[in-house]
């Protein structure tokens, strides 16, 4: 098992997947971090859907004009909901929920990578959030936050360069 600070330097964002299957128990382990991530008030108001229909992540893929056409590559995609409704903290515990999940994939081994949804779409204006409702049955008083896509990696990422740290944009106290 990978300590947490080796983890950190390790996960980096795929594109690129072999199109092997996710087996079901590291799937369930993803989820797992997902439904364990911290909540404002311990709500827990976040709501993922797992897509591993070829003809729906392909849809996924083309709800927005740019940066998400390898989902299409991806065996597996999950969807990152929240009701703004609510919870006025839906945006931050869906993002702690997505990393939890994207650093969970990594330890086992599995290539993530965020798509960001929320503000994005078509340029005829038509927005990827009621895109993915559409195709996913999502009720109206959900927005969704991002899409993970996960596989297993077919790219090689090195991992983080600790000599590129931007500790200079680290203030103690004051700016």
């Amino acid at each position: 098992m990978t300590d947490f600070k080796e983890l950190v330097k390790l996960r980096r964002s795929h594109r690129q997947f072999d199109g092997n299957e996710i087996d079901a128990d590291d799937l369930k382990t993803i989820i797992r971090a997902g439904l364990m991530s911290p909540t404002s008030k311990g709500q827990r108001g976040w709501h993922f859907i797992v897509v591993d229909d070829k003809e729906d992540i392909n849809k996924l893929a083309d709800a927005k004009d740019m940066g998400s056409q390898f989902l299409k590559g991806a065996p597996l995609a999950i969807v990152v909901l929240g009701d703004a409704m609510r919870n006025d903290c839906w945006v931050e515990d869906g993002s702690i929920a997505a990393i939890s999940m994207q650093y969970q994939a990594e330890e086992l081994g599995l290539g993530t990578c965020w798509i960001q949804m929320r503000g994005r779409g078509l340029s005829d204006g038509m927005d990827a959030d009621s895109i993915i409702r559409g195709i996913l049955g999502i009720p109206d008083n959900y927005s969704v936050l991002c899409v993970l896509a996960v596989g297993r990696k077919a790219d090689e990422r090195k991992p983080q360069n600790e000599d590129k740290l931007k500790w200079e944009n680290v203030h103690i106290n004051k700016f």
